[in-house]
């Protein structure tokens, strides 16, 4: 049996034991930022190069729009005086019997931005909202 690549299509998102359909999940990122030293007594004349702090990009989340749901609203909503509502997300890549192959744990994660859909009189897609979310942290477990 040849070993290919998992797709990228089948995924679940998980926050506060609720599983959320979601068309898009994007900024799954980790970088470690680069601190360049050098004292004056070194012979070489160039930096040597260390790590330094972690940083994580804002997560990006899209679905469609469904009628009476105003989950990412009461989110945002609930963001108030420098105290936002903070949740632990689970993304999960899955494989074809729909067991996690994959997993995205997100730590103390918080909504930045809600976006509703972009409205068009002779448009035929489904209207989709976004929601950005900020964060302090994500693991990857690859089994």
């Amino acid at each position: 049996m040849a070993n290919y690549p998992l797709p990228v299509f089948h995924f679940q998102v998980e926050w506060g034991g609720t599983n959320i359909g979601f068309q898009e999940v994007s900024g799954l990122s980790i970088e470690t930022q680069v601190i360049e030293y050098r004292d004056g007594s070194m012979p070489q004349y160039s930096t040597i190069k260390m790590s330094g702090l972690q940083q994580y990009s804002n997560i990006t989340l899209k679905r469609g729009v469904m009628a009476a749901d105003n989950e990412f609203f009461a989110w945002i909503n609930a963001t108030a005086l420098n105290k936002p509502e903070r949740r632990d997300l689970t993304i999960s890549l899955l494989n074809e019997e729909h067991s996690p192959v994959m997993v995205w744990k997100v730590t103390q994660a918080w909504p930045t931005k809600v976006e509703g859909p972009s409205l068009n009189s002779t448009g035929n897609e489904v209207a989709v909202e976004t929601i950005e979310i900020a964060h302090e942290g994500v693991t990857i477990e690859n089994s």
